[in-house]
């Protein structure tokens, strides 16, 4: 029998895409004989990951989770809108939420953690998931919010159940008002948020090759004016100032009332803003385009194949 080490349990893992432990097992069940616990793994249906892993997630769901003064949101992706309403599946991001209160926002960090009820790490669940289900799934991206004297409200558009969605928010609220006021507030700033897509919450904030890159598209435009410099510098600023009231949080108009800045809204309430994260699903991932009679083509290929080879 032969030894099983760290680095063939790693292999193991590498080769199949099971967890640590089910890749321990499987090891132990067939004497240390790799291409065994390979086939051991497989016969489970825990080997499946391997081969869904190079496919790409851009489905799944936003996930929040809360608690007085503190917030966290994930981004948990499938390969289809199809699994966003499978219950597992939405069990699974509620939990990893949740998770991500008390580890922070590091994805690695809430892989690692244990996964609660099941002896395994959230990860090791994840692969198990896929399995089941049959589509490759990741943990893409965690934010926790907080704040020392406030609350941080959260915003799920078009949820599907309570803090499970497409488009979610969070938004940090400092200030000494009653908590259900400024939770009502949050509430309509993340409502806000997600349709204005702000990038920063003050002019600050904003970043400074963006705002470079700005400048230079703008003197551009207004050189090809055949205006004096001293001109084109005015017309620049102007336009800057339009661009924060495009992607500035406080200077945007606020989308309730129409004409209102958001800054006003806040200064009425006594409120102000700390900070907001803003997660839309898939954004930023590259989507492959799907020819379905060439993958039933292909199926039916390798079908062919395979009572060939039998």
């Amino acid at each position: 029998m032969a030894e099983i080490t760290a680095a063939l349990v790693k292999d193991l893992r590498e080769k199949t895409g099971a967890g640590m432990m089910d890749c321990k097992k499987a090891l132990g069940e067939t004497g240390g004989d790799l291409e065994a616990a390979i086939d051991w793994l497989r016969k489970k249906g825990l080997a499946q990951a391997a081969k869904k892993s190079g496919r790409v997630a851009a489905e799944g769901l936003i996930g929040i989770a809360s608690v007085p003064a503190k917030a966290a949101m994930v981004e948990v992706n499938a390969e289809t809108d199809f699994v966003a309403r499978n219950e597992q599946f939405q069990a699974f991001v509620s939990e990893v939420a949740k998770i991500a209160l008390h580890v922070g926002e590091d994805v690695a960090a809430i892989n690692a953690a244990p996964f609660p009820g099941t002896g395994r790490s959230v990860a090791e669940e994840l692969t198990h998931l896929v399995a089941t289900i049959g589509e490759n799934m990741t943990i893409r991206r965690a934010r926790v919010l907080a704040v020392p004297q406030g609350v941080v409200a959260s915003y799920v558009h078009a949820a599907l159940k309570p803090g499970l969605g497409k488009i979610g928010v969070l938004v940090a609220l400092e200030g000494n008002s009653e908590a259900q006021a400024l939770e009502t507030l949050g509430r309509q700033v993340g409502m806000h948020i997600a349709a204005a897509r702000p990038e920063a919450v003050d002019i600050n904030g904003v970043d400074p090759s963006a705002l470079a890159r700005e400048r230079n598209v703008l003197a551009e435009q207004a050189r090809a004016s055949g205006k004096p410099e001293a001109i084109i510098e005015k017309m620049v600023e102007g336009r800057i100032r339009k661009y924060y009231e495009e992607v500035v949080l406080l200077e945007q108009v606020w989308v309730h009332d129409g004409e209102s800045r958001v800054r006003a809204v806040l200064a009425k309430a006594g409120a102000k803003a700390a900070g907001f994260a803003r997660f839309q699903l898939g954004e930023g991932i590259e989507r492959q385009g799907s020819d379905f009679a060439a993958e039933v083509a292909a199926a039916a290929g390798a079908a062919s194949e395979g009572a060939k080879a039998s």
